[in-house]
């Protein structure tokens, strides 16, 4: 796949990258860049970096740009490298978002403004001052799990409106709506959620920020090309060989823990530490992880 189409402005296959760290809790950038380039060996064109699954509430601004800077040192242009520049506060959002452009990034992913529940206008004026901050192109992020907030459809047509700001990662569980928004803005449109990753493909979306992508990212994209074939049979087959990752990934509720915990088990990054207030698996999680993997065929039985 191409890094960027006009179609897909980010790569179709994206995974929101663990910040590999050392057992003391420093950022371990060679283990990032081996890991970036593990992932772009594995059906990636894209990779995030300092959003949610990579602890970016922990992580400090020189680390996030160093992060940026590593993996695009490490993949070069075989991906595209989109840095998180999300916070409650503009200024502060701003602020990573042109060190993300400092360190070459090559787009941005801003979330809507977290805890402090701002009125739509709020959302809209945040989210232009990040988009006008830097040259870069930005995907929006609707996670309202996580934000409890959600763009209004008038809120999102007047983004779409700004010309940097092209895509959305949709985390709300709304297909249907996705559907609707794609149509009605124009903007290329991403699952955020892997379980739903095909219905979103089937209504439109180009592609997926996934986090089960750490596991399977050859399986995710060969789902996306049997999608763009229109062969859903092929395409449901992909998924189907995807469910044990997305079960160990996605079914604890802690995507950064089981990413972590999996790829340190597989032996693709060297610790799976994580900094307070995510703490590590206990024993009892580190062995059903370690059987999934094995009943998965992702670990060999005596590994």
């Amino acid at each position: 796949m191409a890094p960027t189409t006009a179609h897909r402005p980010f790569g179709a296959v994206l995974t929101a990258m663990v910040t590999p760290m050392t057992d003391d809790g420093a950022v371990d950038l060679d283990a990032a860049a081996a890991l970036a380039r593990h992932l772009v060996d594995h059906g990636h064109d894209g990779l995030v970096l300092n959003g949610t699954t990579g602890e970016a509430p922990t992580t400090h601004a020189p680390e996030k740009a160093d992060l940026v800077r590593a993996v695009v040192d490490a993949v070069g242009d075989r991906a595209v490298v989109v840095a998180g520049a999300g916070s409650n506060d503009t200024a502060h959002a701003v602020r990573m978002a042109q060190q993300a452009a400092d360190a070459g990034a090559h787009g941005l992913l801003v979330v809507t403004p977290y805890y402090s529940r701002p009125s739509q206008e709020g959302i809209y004026r945040h989210t232009v001052a990040v988009a006008d901050a830097t040259d870069l192109p930005v995907m929006l992020y609707d996670v309202p799990a996580r934000t409890v907030v959600r763009y209004a459809d008038a809120t999102l047509d007047r983004l779409a409106e700004h010309d940097r700001i092209v895509a959305v990662k949709d985390a709300t569980g709304d297909v249907f709506g996705a559907l609707r928004a794609t149509l009605r803005t124009g903007l290329a449109w991403y699952s955020g959620d892997d379980p739903l990753t095909l219905p979103f493909l089937a209504h439109g979306a180009v592609g997926v920020v996934s986090m089960a992508g750490h596991l399977v990212g050859d399986h995710i994209a060969a789902m996306v090309r049997a999608v763009d074939a229109d062969d859903l049979a092929a395409a449901r087959e992909a998924l189907v060989r995807q469910l044990p990752a997305i079960d160990i990934i996605c079914g604890s509720g802690n995507g950064a823990l089981r990413s972590k915990l999996a790829l340190w088990l597989l032996g693709v990054i060297p610790s799976p530490a994580l900094r307070l207030p995510q703490v590590p698996a206990d024993a009892d999680e580190v062995a059903a992880v370690r059987t999934a993997l094995v009943a998965a065929g992702l670990l060999e039985a005596d590994a």
